[in-house]
């Protein structure tokens, strides 16, 4: 499979995006010690612990104005180069800004960096702010605070370890939804039910970041595929960061055939040598899915997004004829 039909991206972190070449040369610049093990491209995680540690190099290297702004611009161009029309790239604006003494800086360099690399490339985009569940509430209002200032930021949610509860950052994102933001939260990956029936009941989230341990819960898999919340799958991350023994024993046929709606993702691309490309046609050789297979993913991926109804139109012929994707709720 060489072609792919238009397609969103919904979830693909901008950090674990970034090319390990631009990043070696931008620790240069800034005079960081960049493991030369890692110069040629990421290598094979030896553990969670050492994903981590990747993630932490990313974002230490990640200093000035200009670093922020060709990371954004080289991620449309990558974006486009792996087929994708539309994407939804999330971002941990706060953390970097708390970092670098500028809580406004990163996200507004990125932004103008997006915007340039969509015009040069042709790729339509919009931002999600997460912010980790191990952090502090205050970071989160932060979060909250940075994606109200610019209309290119949809949505606000949680990442990171689902040890730590979604509860705390309750009032957080039920601001956020009467500001008129989206919430997407990360759940079901790493935890069982309970942590997506957080994310759901007190999180209020719209989608579901992975959510692929929803199948634990028979009765909750009935209730989310009722309500129409949209999964964000990324089964080669699933597999790279333990959680699913390998591509092949992935739930993401069971997930399908449950009647989810589920989009096809890739997370953490660069850290894993994966891109959307490459995730599709993955899919279609582990689970011998047909191009209307393919297409029928690719279509969810539109109707879950939040672009405007005018982009999922010139996206997905009818979709204007539709009322818009809103998960119901209780």
């Amino acid at each position: 499979m060489t072609e792919l039909p238009p397609v969103a991206h919904l979830h693909v972190h901008l950090e674990s995006a970034v090319r390990w070449s631009t990043l070696a040369e931008i620790a240069t610049d800034n005079g960081i010690d960049f493991p030369d093990h890692l110069r040629g491209g990421a290598h094979r995680f030896t553990s969670f612990t050492d994903f981590f540690d990747q993630n932490h190099l990313v974002r230490e290297c990640l200093r000035r104005p200009a670093d922020f702004h060709r990371v954004a611009v080289e991620f449309c161009a990558d974006q486009v180069a792996q087929g994708v029309s539309y994407v939804e790239v999330s971002f941990t604006a706060a953390a970097h800004g708390e970092r670098l003494g500028d809580l406004g800086m990163p996200l507004a360099a990125v932004l103008d960096g997006l915007a340039e690399g969509g015009e040069r490339h042709g790729l339509e985009w919009n931002v999600i702010l997460d912010t980790s569940r191990r952090r502090s509430v205050e970071r989160a209002w932060r979060t909250l605070d940075l994606a109200r200032k610019h209309d290119r930021v949809v949505a606000v949610g949680l990442a990171g370890d689902e040890d730590h509860p979604a509860t705390p950052f309750a009032a957080v994102f039920a601001e956020a939804r009467e500001a008129g933001l989206h919430v997407v939260h990360h759940a079901g990956e790493a935890a069982g039910p309970a942590s997506i029936r957080e994310a759901l009941d007190v999180g209020l989230t719209e989608r579901l970041g992975h959510g692929i341990r929803v199948l634990d819960d028979p009765d909750l898999t009935a209730e989310v595929r009722e309500r129409g919340i949209p999964l964000e799958v990324c089964p080669t991350s699933n597999v790279a960061l333990g959680f699913v023994p390998s591509f092949a024993e992935h739930p993401l046929p069971r997930l399908r055939a449950a009647g989810l709606t589920v989009t096809l993702n890739t997370d953490i691309p660069e850290m894993i040598h994966t891109t959307l490309r490459g995730e599709f046609a993955a899919a279609a050789e582990a689970f011998g899915w047909t191009s209307a297979d393919l297409a029928d993913l690719a279509r969810a991926s539109v109707d879950a997004s939040f672009a405007h109804p005018g982009t999922k139109a010139r996206l997905m012929p009818g979709a204007a004829a539709r009322a818009p994707r809103t998960p119901s709720w209780p």
